[in-house]
C-alpha cells in the first residue's frame, strides 16, 4: 500500500522507529511554507535555521535511499499550505495512507485533524518518540488536585525514570538544588568560547529576501551557528559536558554584558526541532558526570537536568492540558501596548538594552533574560499577553508554541492566575543587579523610586502591586511585599504611581 508520510520543520529524529526499515512503498515530505513563516514575524535565524535544518535532514534520508518530496519555498509546485500541498501529494503519487506524526503545536494538530477527517483514504498518527512523556500524561498525573505544582511533577519523573536517584531517595539528599544556582558572575571562572558551527546558508538568505518574508532580527553573516543535524547537536552536547557543565549550575540564572551565552548548552533549538532526544541529553550528562564526579558537584548536574525532564516536560503537558483557551487567558486585564524598544533595542534602560539587543542579535536569550527582564519589564508595564506572546514566539529561534506559550502567558505574566506559577514572577531593579552587571553603567539608578534618575522598575513594581491589589493581595506569597506596600506613605505612593503612569504611557522615552 503506497504510503505519504509527513515530517514537520520541527520533527527531524532520524532515530524515530519509521526510518529502520526503508519501504519503497513509503513517500515522506517535507514543506518550507509561508504558512509557517508568516503566522507571527519571526527572528530570521529562526527562519534560517528550521530551513537549513529541514534541508539538512532531507538530504540525510535522500542518502539512504528514502523516497523524499521536499518543497523549497519557492518550488514551482509548493501551494504555501500545508492541507493544499498534502492533497496534491497523495492524488500525483496515488497515496493509499496518510501517517503523520503528532504536531507539537495545537494549531497545526487541528490542522491536521481536520484534514484527516476529509480524506477517503486510511490514516495514522504516531507519537514523535521525542519526549519523556506522552501529551496526556501530565492532566493524568495531576487528576483531582488543586496545584498543578513542577515540583511534584518533577520528583516523579526522577523515580519513574530512574534519574540522580538512590533508592527511593535522591542522589546527594536534595531534590532540588535551586539555592546553588544563583550565583552572579564576576569573571571568577573564565568561559570558554562558545561552539561555532559554520553551516552556510547563503542561499537561504537569499531566498528569504526575495520572497520578502517579513522578519525580525539581524543576520549579518552567511553561516549559521547553531546545530542543524543530529552530528552536530551531538558535538554541542559534547562540548557542554566537557567545558560547560562544570561551572552551568552555579550561573544558570546569571547575566552580564559582555557574554552572551555563559555556560548555558545552546541545545534548546536543536532539542525542540528534534535532532537530539531529551533522554540522549539527560544520559549523556549523566554518563560523562559518573565519570568526572570528582571535578563536578552535583548541584551542576540537577539543575540542568531540571531544565530537561521537570521543566521542559512539564510546560509541553500544561500546553496540552490547558489548550485551547489558554491562549486567550488575561487574568490580571493586562492591555497596555508592547513598546517599540522590544523591536529595537532602543532604551536607556540596560539591562532591557542589552537582553533585546542580544535576542535580536541572536535569537537567543536565557530563562532568566526571558523571564525577570523583558518578561518582568512586560508584566510592571501591564502589557497585553497578546503582544508578549507574539514577541517571544517570533524572536527566539527555539520558540514553539508549546514551550513558549505556558512560560510566556503562565510563567512570565501570569496571564493564567497561577495555575502554573504560584505567584507573579515580578521584581524591582534590585533582583536585576543581584544577578547581573547591567546596573553598573545604567543611566538610571537601581535604587531610587522616584526622580528622573529612578530605575523605572522601581516604580513601575510597587505601582503593580497597587492596581493589582484586589487579585493578589490574597496570595501568600505576596503577602510581605503587600505588607511593605502598606506601610508606605500615602503621598510617596501618589509620587511613584504618578512616575509609574508616565513610564506606562510614554514608555519608548526611558
Amino acid at each position: 500500500m503506497k504510503t505519504l508520510r509527513l515530517i514537520l520543520g520541527d520533527q527531524l529524529n532520524s532515530k524515530h522507529s519509521w526510518y529502520k526499515t526503508n519501504d519503497k512503498n513509503v513517500v515522506y515530505c517535507l514543506f518550507e511554507m509561508r504558512q509557517e513563516t508568516d503566522y507571527v514575524t519571526h527572528h530570521i535565524q529562526k527562519i534560517i535555521g528550521f530551513f537549513a535544518a529541514m534541508r539538512a535532514f532531507s538530504n540525510h534520508l535522500k542518502t539512504n535511499n528514502f523516497k523524499v518530496v521536499y518543497y523549497k519555498l519557492d518550488d514551482k509546485d509548493n501551494t504555501q499550505d500545508l492541507v493544499k500541498n498534502l492533497k496534491q501529494l497523495i492524488k500525483k503519487h496515488d497515496i493509499k495512507k496518510f501517517e503523520y506524526q503528532l504536531p507539537d503545536e495545537y494549531r497545526i494538530d487541528q490542522q491536521l485533524s481536520e484534514f484527516c477527517k476529509s480524506l477517503d483514504i486510511e490514516s495514522e498518527a504516531f507519537s514523535t518518540e521525542h519526549f519523556y512523556t506522552e501529551r496526556e500524561d501530565l492532566k493524568a498525573f495531576f487528576k483531582g488536585k488543586k496545584q498543578y505544582l513542577m515540583e511534584n511533577f518533577y520528583r516523579d519523573m526522577r523515580k519513574k525514570h530512574d534519574i540522580l536517584m538512590a533508592g527511593k531517595q535522591p542522589e546527594g539528599g536534595k531534590w532540588n538544588y535551586d539555592k546553588s544556582n544563583r550565583n552572579k558572575w564576576k569573571g571568577e571562572h573564565q568561559i570558554p568560547t562558545y561552539k561555532y558551527f559554520k553551516n552556510d546558508v547563503s542561499n537561504i538568505v537569499e531566498l528569504i529576501k526575495k520572497s520578502d518574508i517579513k522578519t525580525i532580527g539581524k543576520f549579518d553573516t552567511k553561516t549559521f551557528s547553531y546545530p542543524i543535524t543530529r552530528a552536530q547537536a551531538l558535538d554541542q552536547l559534547k562540548y557542554f559536558c566537557e567545558e560547560l557543565l562544570i561551572h552551568f549550575g552555579d550561573y544558570q540564572d546569571a547575566m552580564h554584558t559582555d557574554e552572551v551565552y555563559l555556560f548555558h548548552s545552546r541545545l534548546s533549538f536543536a532539542m525542540n526541532i528534534k535532532l537530539i532526544s531529551a533522554k540522549n541529553i539527560v544520559d549523556t550528562v549523566l554518563n560523562y558526570w559518573r565519570k568526572h564526579g570528582d571535578n563536578i558537584d552535583i548541584s551542576q548536574v540537577e539543575g540542568f537536568i531540571r531544565q530537561i525532564i521537570g521543566w521542559r516536560e512539564y510546560m509541553r503537558g500544561m500546553y496540552w492540558a490547558l489548550m485551547p483557551d489558554y491562549k486567550t487567558e488575561n487574568h490580571l486585564e493586562n492591555t497596555n501596548k508592547i513598546p517599540e524598544f522590544y523591536w529595537t533595542g532602543n532604551t536607556k534602560m540596560n539591562c532591557l538594552k542589552n537582553a533585546i539587543t542580544n535576542s535580536l542579535d541572536n535569537g537567543y536569550a536565557h530563562h532568566i533574560q526571558r523571564l525577570m527582564v523583558t518578561g518582568n519589564f512586560a508584566l510592571l508595564a501591564q502589557i497585553n499577553p497578546d503582544d508578549v506572546d507574539a514577541w517571544y514566539l517570533g524572536i527566539y529561534v527555539d520558540a514553539l508554541e508549546w514551550v513558549q506559550l505556558p512560560n510566556t502567558r503562565g510563567m512570565s505574566q501570569f496571564a493564567d492566575g497561577g495555575k502554573i506559577a504560584t505567584k507573579p514572577y515580578v521584581s524591582s531593579g534590585s533582583y536585576i543587579n543581584k544577578m547581573s552587571n547591567y546596573c553598573d553603567n545604567c543611566h538610571y539608578d537601581k535604587k531610587e523610586k522616584l526622580g528622573e534618575k529612578a530605575c523605572p522598575f522601581n516604580s513601575l513594581y510597587w505601582n503593580f502591586l497597587d492596581d493589582k491589589r484586589s487579585i493578589l493581595v490574597n496570595n501568600r506569597r505576596m503577602g510581605m511585599m503587600y505588607s511593605l506596600l502598606d506601610k508606605m506613605e500615602k503621598d510617596q505612593l501618589v509620587n511613584i504611581k504618578k512616575r509609574a503612569q508616565s513610564i506606562i504611557e510614554n514608555p519608548d522615552n526611558f
